[in-house]
């Protein structure tokens, strides 16, 4: 039996509401209760009864309940042991454009920060490879506990010479007929697509959605170079060559420390934020 299932069983119990065990998971009702219906096949046994006013435990959940609270206890206290005998420093995944604001908190904990698309840290968290990630909102981020620790308006970028950069802010209207410059949508697809989707709800379709590469220096040379393209960015001091405008009715990039509830530096991780 996995750890995180039993974790799971006991969160439910206790709550006696899937919805409210899934709250205090930090994971989505839906999958917690497919986590529960996965342990029931795995012991042949229904553990809880599902009715309209919560969900109560059977026999056979109530017989596990004292053995799962022990796995747990005993798990915590080894990973405990563990930490305080080896006290390695946090693996911490960030992408490019994380903000500023949150790195000196991780920084000062020791973390060894690692450059990392949002996709390849989902996979490498699940896979235990990486203790926890900074990275934009919306991504599939199911199953990990999500902190948001910043939120900023979205700006245009752009070269100092293109015809924008002469103005102190811009609508979206002012946006008419240029391209955008954005990151391939596998590194970030949640964000990429809710992006596009915020353009298209203020009323700007770019002409032309070109793939921009992540490396800063490139991205900027494709802004400076490229023509009639922009960039949507958070507020940020930019490179030579180019400039920020502040951006009317701009949608909010969110930015989440995530990782696994059940991991072994869960509480380490969330003293950081």
């Amino acid at each position: 039996m996995e750890l995180r299932r039993l974790r799971y069983l006991c969160a439910v119990a206790e709550e006696g509401h899937l919805t409210r065990a899934a709250e205090r998971l930090g994971i989505r009702a839906s999958s917690l209760s497919q986590q529960i219906i996965a342990l029931e096949r795995e012991l042949d046994a229904t553990l809880f009864v599902r009715t309209q006013a919560g969900m109560t435990p059977t026999a056979a959940a109530l017989a596990l309940l004292p053995h799962a609270h022990r796995m747990l206890e005993e798990a915590d206290l080894g990973a405990r042991a563990v930490r305080d005998t080896v006290g390695r420093p946090l693996r911490i995944g960030v992408t490019p454009g994380a903000p500023p604001s949150v790195l000196p908190a991780l920084y000062a904990d020791g973390a060894e920060i690692n450059d990392v698309s949002a996709t390849r840290q989902l996979e490498l968290l699940r896979r235990g490879a990486l203790d926890a990630g900074l990275l934009a909102l919306p991504e599939d981020v199911d199953g990990l506990r999500v902190v948001v620790v910043s939120e900023r308006p979205l700006g245009v970028l752009v070269s100092d010479a293109h015809p924008l950069a002469r103005l102190e802010d811009v609508g979206w209207d002012d946006l008419a007929g240029l391209d955008l410059l954005l990151y391939e949508r596998k590194l970030a697809p949640g964000y990429h697509d809710r992006l596009l989707a915020g353009c298209a709800a203020a009323g700007w379709r770019p002409a032309h959605v070109r793939a921009g590469p992540p490396r800063r220096s490139l991205f900027v040379a494709g802004l400076r170079h490229g023509g009639d393209v922009v960039a949507l960015r958070p507020r940020e001091e930019p490179a030579g060559g180019l400039r920020w405008l502040a951006l009317r009715e701009a949608p909010v990039v969110r930015h989440a420390l995530v990782w696994d509830p059940a991991h072994e530096s869960s509480d380490r991780i969330a003293a950081l934020v």
